[in-house]
């Protein structure tokens, strides 16, 4: 993915997490630290998600620091 900086393997800094995104739009690649919750499991993220109030259960990449200065975290894929 373009402008994905890859996982560090000697940290945890930037690594793949399960989550819920908070956001009403599924089409984009990456997502504010803010609009991002981190769960321990997939288990944990699909039952703390909820499609109707636009809390989506995904797998995540991050968090990175984008151009702009704001912490991101990249989509790699919806659960």
């Amino acid at each position: 993915m373009r402008g994905l900086v890859p996982p560090d393997p000697e940290t945890s800094v930037s690594e793949v997490r399960f989550a819920v995104i908070f956001t009403p739009r599924l089409d984009r690649k990456r997502y504010p630290a803010g609009c991002v919750e981190i769960h321990e499991t997939a288990e944990a993220a699909l039952a703390a998600s909820e499609p109707a109030n636009n809390r989506h259960p995904a797998i995540v990449v991050g968090p990175s620091k984008s151009s702009e200065g704001q912490f991101i975290f990249y989509l790699q894929r919806w659960l």
